[in-house]
């Protein structure tokens, strides 16, 4: 492959029904994706070592006692990988923890193909990082002792030591810093970081501002940056200065 072609996208495809990942590995691959399956927790986290994945469809219910919700955090935890939600437990309750714990999408069994793969090519196109504006390619954002390095796509705390994000969560921290100050609707945090396409679940924009709490906030349960603004959304309440990077 040279450096002009495209890579094809890979899929993980999670779920003990052989059956299933038969099905889909078929469908998918005819549509010139790449596809691999695993059965269980094991076999997804060889997967993921042996390949570049773009996105995993994930069962919620697997044997030897290891759910999708519990694989979805922990993928979560190290990982910014979209993750769509399958099963056949139709439930509100499940679909918002699924949400919660930073899945993309939920869809009950059973499906349709051209459904899953509608879902999927949304997610893909929504998921590509959101490109910072031109004038903002160099710039360094600090506040309260912080430092977020717009070129280098990192976080400094005020002890400079860096603090890992996913794409995810470093896109909507310097959407909110450079709106500090203003409200801003979950609505237009989903354009601003990662596209508006088919469904976009307010959830999951409340989930990723959880975890991204998380690591920045004194208190993640009192929260003196990002603040909620009840029935509206978020606002960036710390003062933020900017500058333009020197020496990088």
């Amino acid at each position: 492959m040279t450096k002009f072609e495209k890579r094809a996208e890979r899929i993980l495809i999670v779920d003990d029904d052989p059956r299933i990942r038969q099905m889909v590995t078929r469908y998918f691959e005819d549509e010139g994706f790449l596809v691999t399956g695993a059965q269980d927790g094991a076999s997804m986290r060889k997967a993921m070592a042996d390949f570049t994945i773009d996105l995993i469809l994930l069962d919620l219910v697997l044997p030897n006692s290891e759910d999708g919700l519990a694989l979805a955090r922990e993928i979560r935890a190290t990982s910014d990988v979209p993750i769509v939600m399958l099963t056949g437990r139709d439930d509100v309750v499940d679909r918002i923890i699924g949400l919660e714990v930073g899945a993309d999408d939920y869809i009950p069994k059973p499906f349709h193909l051209r459904e899953v793969l509608a879902r999927v090519r949304s997610i893909l196109r929504r998921r590509k990082p959101a490109e910072a504006p031109v004038q903002d390619q160099g710039q360094i954002y600090e506040f309260d002792g912080w430092r977020l390095e717009i070129n280098r796509r990192r976080l400094m705390n005020p002890q400079d030591e860096e603090v890992e994000l996913t794409t995810g969560e470093f896109d909507m921290l310097a959407v909110m810093i450079r709106n500090a100050g203003r409200v801003l609707t979950r609505e237009m945090l989903m354009d601003q970081t990662r596209g508006r396409q088919l469904e976009a679940f307010d959830r999951a924009i409340d989930a990723q501002i959880a975890r991204l709490r998380k690591k920045i906030e004194p208190n993640p349960a009192h929260p003196v940056f990002i603040r909620s603004v009840r029935g509206v959304g978020y606002i960036f309440a710390a003062e933020a200065s900017s500058a333009e990077a020197r020496g990088t």
